[in-house]
């Protein structure tokens, strides 16, 4: 689905991120830790091409995207989840509704895909509530649903649990998760809790310093991390002790 080729990113002679390849297939969860600085957030602003690097070849599908410039059709095809819910001063069901206004989906179908979307996050009894005034798993659950009623083939978190209580989190997690699995939607997830990344992630690479030091099955990276993340990995589970 996604291949990246020597993908690079300086600042001002500083090496940011150092890729030399890394590949995500359709359909799966792959999960991003490290420590503050490690890269995460930039390497997930190059792969939804929100940024460009400064060398390096991105491939979708097979096909060289012109990272410069990326179509926006090409944009349309992704969505983006970021740790701060952007929520507009507006009813949920137009907050939910907003992506599919600027794609000019006819009024009938964009009644049904809210509803569809609101009854799969469990948000229905909110559609005429200001959004403002939603709770904080609320607004997140509005933001998720605004993502993928787009029908997104990849769907790009940041974070996006970190503000959330742990009850709340948990309860999250469980629907989200169901949902990404119900509609096969290739997910790259960056987070800092283990327990997130166990609980939803197929894959995991572990960054430190802009470079990819592990990746592998979560189980194995996070049960048998190699020298140079086992430091990493073992101050996330004195954390969580």
């Amino acid at each position: 689905m996604i291949r990246l080729e020597n993908i690079q990113y300086t600042n001002k002679d500083r090496t940011i991120l150092s890729v030399p390849s890394l590949s995500i297939t359709q359909g799966e969860i792959l999960g991003m830790m490290g420590p503050n600085g490690a890269g995460k957030s930039t390497l997930i602003k190059i792969l939804s091409c929100l940024q460009a690097p400064t060398g390096g070849k991105l491939y979708y599908k097979n096909a060289e995207l012109p990272i410069s410039r990326i179509p926006l059709e090409q944009r349309r095809k992704w969505a983006v989840v970021l740790q701060q819910t952007l929520i507009f001063d507006t009813t949920v069901f137009q907050n939910v509704a907003a992506g599919l206004k600027i794609r000019k989906v006819p009024r009938s179908q964009i009644k049904q895909k809210v509803d569809f979307w609101l009854e799969q996050f469990g948000i229905s009894h909110l559609a005429k509530k200001n959004a403002h005034q939603l709770s904080g798993g609320e607004a997140q659950r509005v933001n998720l649903a605004r993502a993928l009623i787009l029908d997104p083939e990849v769907l790009y978190l940041d974070e996006p649990f970190t503000a959330l209580d742990y009850p709340t989190k948990v309860k999250l997690l469980k629907d989200f998760k169901a949902i990404i699995k119900q509609t096969k939607t290739t997910t790259i997830f960056v987070s800092h809790d283990v327990t997130e990344i166990q609980f939803m992630c197929d894959r995991l690479a572990i960054l430190m310093d802009g470079h990819i030091v592990q990746i592998g099955s979560t189980a194995n990276v996070l049960n048998n991390p190699n020298q140079y993340a086992s430091p990493f990995i073992h101050d996330m589970s004195l954390h969580i002790e």
